[in-house]
């Protein structure tokens, strides 16, 4: 469990000197008016779809991949237009980590189906919440915090000063966080009720994952790791999208839970899972990541690489 990081005075040493810098210069512009961020954000966005070749290349190879029946000119614009997302992302991390409540008050568009989660709870369980890497994930998670804190469960950064920052900053919105190789952790907290934060489609690798269709690729690596949280006896399985529109107001929606998930077939359980993430990335699938490659582990090990 990670809660109220302190303070350390190796963050002062020299090593740490460019990313103090590049904190200090996020918090600056994050003070500045939302449309001139957003401005800034799609300028940042357009550098790298210019200059970060390799990423705009995965993301031309997921677009591609997912929408075939798209035109070569239509795919190329969602790229332009989810590397534009990419830059605003960096920008809407600031917003998310230190505006204070009433400017996030003004950008709250819509928080629809809370009440599925307070019906869970009420039951006496839990709630495992499924939700896609969607590039405003920061936002959106401190804006379901207005409603109910959650819990998240999360890589820890390899930077010891941006973990103390990212810490901080996502604890405006959750009561803790919960590394992702403690298992047992959030077992406990969805046996403790609480609402937790899930996110199950990336690529994870070989180990403990299913071949299942994602969008339009037949046999994508997805994990089970949501299987098995979801097993547990203490907690039942939403899921959540969220958009951003044109007026940088955030939409957020809760879906009821999964039925009778999981099941005694995993791989049948992992498509309902892709067709919920699905679901939510098609609200406002340039606002997703596809930077990641999602499709790096192939079902034939001898298959060469999408990428």
């Amino acid at each position: 469990m990670v809660k109220n990081p302190p303070f350390k005075s190796v963050f002062l040493a020299p090593k740490y000197w460019l990313t103090w810098l590049g904190v200090l210069c996020l918090y600056i512009i994050s003070w500045l008016p939302q449309k001139v961020q957003f401005i800034l954000g799609k300028g940042l966005g357009r550098l790298v779809h210019r200059f970060l070749k390799k990423r705009r290349h995965i993301a031309e190879v997921n677009v591609k991949l997912c929408f075939p029946h798209l035109s070569d000119e239509e795919r190329a614009k969602m790229v332009l237009n989810n590397m534009e997302n990419t830059g605003l992302a960096t920008l809407e991390t600031g917003m998310a980590w230190w505006w204070p409540q009433w400017r996030i008050n003004r950008v709250i568009g819509s928080i629809a189906g809370i009440e599925h989660i307070l019906s869970v709870q009420h039951s006496g369980k839990g709630v495992l919440l499924l939700v896609p890497h969607m590039l405003h994930l920061e936002m959106l998670g401190r804006i379901l915090g207005v409603e109910q804190k959650g819990i998240g469960f999360y890589r820890p950064h390899n930077n010891a000063l941006m973990e103390y920052f990212m810490t901080k900053g996502r604890l405006r919105s959750n009561e803790f966080l919960i590394g992702k190789r403690d298992v047992k952790g959030l077992l406990q907290a969805l046996k403790n009720k609480k609402l937790c934060y899930y996110l199950p489609d990336q690529d994870y690798g070989r180990n403990r994952c299913e071949f299942a269709p994602f969008f339009q690729v037949p046999d994508a690596a997805n994990t089970t790791g949501t299987l098995l949280f979801a097993n547990s006896k203490n907690c039942e399985t939403l899921s959540l999208s969220g958009v951003r529109d044109n007026k940088g107001q955030y939409h957020l929606t809760i879906y009821p839970a999964l039925e009778n998930f999981p099941s005694d077939a995993p791989n049948g359980d992992v498509r309902r899972v892709n067709t919920r993430m699905e679901h939510a990335i098609m609200q406002a699938p340039e606002q997703y990541m596809w930077l990641h490659r999602r499709f790096k582990t192939r079902a034939d090990e001898n298959a060469p690489s999408y990428y």
